[in-house]
């Protein structure tokens, strides 16, 4: 999900200032495109996306998509490694270099371009809400109003229906949003509202539980995050990805992990951002 919106210079520098200060113990990064071994950071708790079993494996459409990319790369499946990352650590990891990629519902934003780089987007999801079951009183952003709005540390959905849509939610942060799905389970929350992938990926958990309001209103494009100086990384990444649109794959997948919610999927290849 989105990182939470900086919206003055001064925040936007003390973020590049972290970065900045995060290399000196980084050293120097090599190009996945010439990479024999990949670390990809990956969600641990979004069910259809990306979730650790209890078995310890991973499964959903982000490490699907990751280990597609990972082969065209030439990187077989055994030397890929899978990092559990949160939405507030995506950044960190990448500049630390202590992943070569994340695919973690990794929204493209500007903000997050000036640290790293974005292949893709694989995907463009919609932010959309999740209620309780019996709950009908939220049939769009504007009857938010004066809810308690769940959203993820490190996120940006609650922003976009408080600051962007001038909607007077009451918001409540947790760490992540399986915890907010909890927390909308026992009443505690009113709504929670994120990207239509991870709502449909909890709805299939237990769709007698919640109900997907089903009225996107954002466009959130999903990003291969690159460390920023790996251009030809990035580009290795696109080509990776227009041959998985091409090849049929993305479909097969999309329907795979999504086919049953009743979400409208787009199967064709997303509109590239450019590695520049």
């Amino acid at each position: 999900m989105p990182l939470r919106r900086l919206v003055s210079a001064a925040a936007a520098a003390a973020v590049l200032a972290a970065a900045a200060a995060c290399t000196d113990t980084v050293g120097v990064h090599t190009s996945v495109a010439d990479a024999t071994a990949l670390r990809i950071g990956v969600k641990t708790d979004q069910p259809g996306l990306g979730l650790r079993t209890d078995g310890g494996d991973y499964e959903g459409f982000d490490v699907d998509v990751a280990l597609y990319i990972a082969d065209e790369l030439g990187v077989p499946r055994e030397s890929v490694e899978f990092v559990g990352v949160t939405s507030r650590e995506r950044e960190r990891v990448l500049v630390r270099g202590k992943v070569d990629l994340v695919l973690a519902t990794y929204s493209i934003t500007q903000l997050r371009k000036t640290v790293v780089t974005f292949g893709g987007p694989y995907y463009v999801a919609h932010q959309d809400i999740l209620v309780r079951a019996g709950d009908t009183s939220v049939d769009g952003v504007a009857d938010l109003a004066g809810k308690r709005l769940c959203q993820g540390a490190g996120s940006n959905s609650a922003n976009r229906v408080i600051e962007e849509r001038e909607v007077a939610a009451v918001r409540v942060e947790r760490p992540d949003y399986s915890d907010c799905i909890d927390l909308l389970a026992e009443g505690e929350v009113d709504a929670v509202s994120t990207d239509d992938l991870i709502l449909a990926g909890y709805l299939a958990t237990a769709p007698a539980s919640f109900r997907l309001v089903n009225a996107p209103f954002t466009s959130e494009k999903y990003g291969v995050g690159v460390a920023k100086e790996d251009l030809a990384g990035c580009e290795a990444v696109n080509r990776a990805i227009t041959r998985m649109y091409q090849d049929g794959t993305a479909a097969w997948l999309l329907r795979k992990w999504f086919g049953d919610t009743g979400l409208d999927l787009n199967t064709s290849v997303p509109q590239f951002e450019g590695c520049g």
